[in-house]
């Protein structure tokens, strides 16, 4: 079995008397979008900052392509691009330019890597133009471009399709679905957009105060909550009616059921039809990602979680 191209073991940070990530676990494997989720000050960017070697741990190890972030910098860090915090660029130089010097720190300059990414993120055209000329969208593909000069093999990104318009997103969200299928990039994605994530990422893991709550493919375990639409002559009563016979655990704002564990729709219907109801409709609802991380985030309320030593 392969190794995983990101390995996090043990590590925790705090800042003063706040512990901004506990004793976190967490692997990525190679050629995979993972999503990091959470709740703002969950730790998702404390987390980043420490695997791009910015913010130092307080105890625990972190890997990339096995070597350790810290003693082994170079190794660790010389294949990875990234997008974390709000990209900065001199307004009064051109994109080329400001990609250009961004290079030099770290790298060769090579004009025909910077016109293939310039392509990839559709900038071609508008390298040449100073940056203060450019949108939000653009500058988020600045900085993607950026990211992509030193052709990397894991590319993380910090909210990336923060403050972009819906067809941003999309220019965004196409970007780095093409990364992972056609140049083979492992890509660690965090956002508070649960659509996008969705859409993009193959796992997740979940934050909460710092510590991990659930990692994995949340499809498999968001089978578990079943949530149906049911539509009858007499609305309210229905709902009253099937949470008082036990056979739906509750309703949401939307009206959508969830269903007690072991009912089907057909005992639902059969139920309501016998007393007199008129079924309009009812169907079982596809999960979402909104609705896993919403069950996840109310069972985790309830339950204490520990406090690091």
């Amino acid at each position: 079995m392969n190794a995983p191209l990101i390995s996090i073991r043990n590590v925790t940070k705090r800042f003063g008397a706040r512990v901004a990530v506990d004793a976190l676990d967490l692997e990525v494997e190679r050629g995979e979008i993972f999503g990091l989720l959470g709740h703002n000050g969950a730790g998702k960017s404390t987390t980043i900052g420490m695997l791009l070697g910015q913010i130092f741990p307080d105890r625990g190890e972190l890997r990339i392509g096995g070597a350790e972030v810290f003693t082994q910098r170079a190794r660790a860090l010389g294949r990875v691009g990234a997008i974390f915090e709000a990209p900065a660029f001199f307004d009064y130089l051109s994109g080329e330019r400001n990609l250009r010097i961004l290079c030099e720190y770290t790298a060769p300059w090579d004009p025909a890597r910077a016109a293939e990414v310039g392509r990839l993120v559709g900038l071609e055209d508008r390298l040449c133009d100073r940056v203060r000329t450019y949108s939000h969208g653009m500058r988020q593909r600045l900085a993607l471009a950026q990211a992509l000069l030193p052709n990397p093999e894991l590319l993380i990104l910090d909210e990336p399709t923060d403050g972009l318009d819906p067809e941003g997103i999309h220019e965004i969200r196409n970007l780095i679905l093409r990364l992972n299928r056609d140049w083979g990039l492992t890509i660690l994605f965090s956002s508070h957009q649960l659509s996008e994530v969705q859409q993009i990422c193959t796992r997740l893991a979940v934050l909460r105060r710092g510590k991990l709550v659930f990692q994995g493919d949340w499809r498999e375990t968001a089978t578990g909550a079943r949530r149906a639409r049911i539509e009858t002559d007499r609305q309210p009563e229905a709902h009253a009616a099937l949470l008082a016979a036990g056979l739906v655990e509750s309703f949401d704002r939307e009206g959508r059921a969830l269903l007690r564990p072991n009912v089907e729709t057909h005992q639902i219907a059969s139920w309501l039809i016998v007393r007199g109801y008129r079924l309009a409709a009812i169907a079982l609802i596809e999960p979402t990602l909104e609705d896993f991380y919403l069950d996840l985030a109310q069972d985790i309320s309830h339950r204490p979680l520990p406090i690091a030593n």
